[in-house]
Formats: structure tokens, C-alpha cells, sequence
């Protein structure tokens, strides 16, 4: 009885530490959608917020709310809202060539609530490259049950 009492145990054990802690990754990648990105008009500082509804979205892309500089991109140019989702606009910080941008999302996963988010390493051109100040940041939904304070960029080839 005792032994059967322990593996019962363990077994629960093993199933509450894999939802809690960590998410299917290969689940998760279907479930990551990307929805548009700029090369300028995020901020200089690295950062992330979840943006909560389609009013909240409309104006941090028109007004900035710190996110995104003021008059930069027209909301029209941007899909509708996803329903049932978190929307989280990422910037990538200040760099200077204009060449850094985010235009697609291989995977997310989620460990001891860090949404880590897998996207194209950036591959050098071999050429000139613009020499600009940008501030490129991109807008990606997940979920509404993904439970995380912290976003991370994981870069892949």
C-alpha cells in the first residue's frame, strides 16, 4: 500500500511540475501568432508590455504610452485584435544600423514565469549596412492563460 501510495504521489507530482513550471514547447509554437513590427519608433531601453484590449492597442501605437514614439504608424496598417489572447509589444532597444528587426516567431515556451520567445538570429549582410539609430519592436500574441512577469528572446538560425 505504501508503495502504491508513493508512485501515485510521485506520479502527481511529476504531472503539477510540468504544467506549472514549464509549457510544451512544440504546443506552444502553434499557438505563438505574429502580428507586426517596426524597424523605428520603439523605445531606446529593452522592454515589454502586455497590452489588454484593442483600445489599449490602438493607443499605444497612436500615442506612444511609452512604448512606441508618437506619429510613427498608422493604425490602420495593423490587423484587428486578437480575440482571446495576450498581446505583448516587445522592444528590442536602440542599435545603430537600421538593419535589426523581428518579422517572425519560431517558438515561445514559458519556464518560472519567463516567456521566452524564439525568433531569426539576425544574419550580418556581408555589405554596408545603413548606419541609423532604430528602434525596432515587434507585437506577438499568446494565449490569455500564459502566466508570465519576464519576456526573453531566444535567437536561432
Amino acid at each position: 500500500m505504501k508503495i502504491l501510495l508513493t508512485a501515485i504521489a510521485a506520479t502527481l507530482m511529476s504531472c503539477a511540475s510540468t504544467t506549472s513550471s514549464q509549457q510544451n514547447s512544440s504546443d506552444m509554437q502553434q499557438k505563438a501568432e505574429f502580428i507586426v513590427s517596426g524597424s523605428q519608433g520603439g523605445t531606446k531601453e529593452r522592454g515589454f508590455k502586455i497590452i489588454k484590449d484593442e483600445k489599449e492597442f490602438h493607443t499605444v501605437v497612436k500615442s506612444g504610452s511609452g512604448l512606441i514614439e508618437e506619429g510613427k504608424n498608422s493604425t490602420a496598417d495593423y490587423p484587428g485584435f486578437p480575440k482571446d489572447k495576450k498581446v505583448v509589444v516587445y522592444n528590442l532597444g536602440s542599435f545603430r544600423s537600421g538593419s535589426h528587426s523581428i518579422n517572425e516567431i519560431k517558438g515561445i515556451s514559458v519556464k518560472n514565469n519567463v516567456l521566452y520567445v524564439e525568433v531569426p538570429a539576425g544574419e550580418p549582410s556581408g555589405g554596408m549596412e545603413i548606419q541609423v539609430l532604430s528602434n525596432p519592436w515587434f507585437v506577438f500574441a499568446v494565449p490569455a492563460n500564459y502566466q508570465f512577469t519576464s519576456v526573453e528572446l531566444k535567437y536561432s538560425k
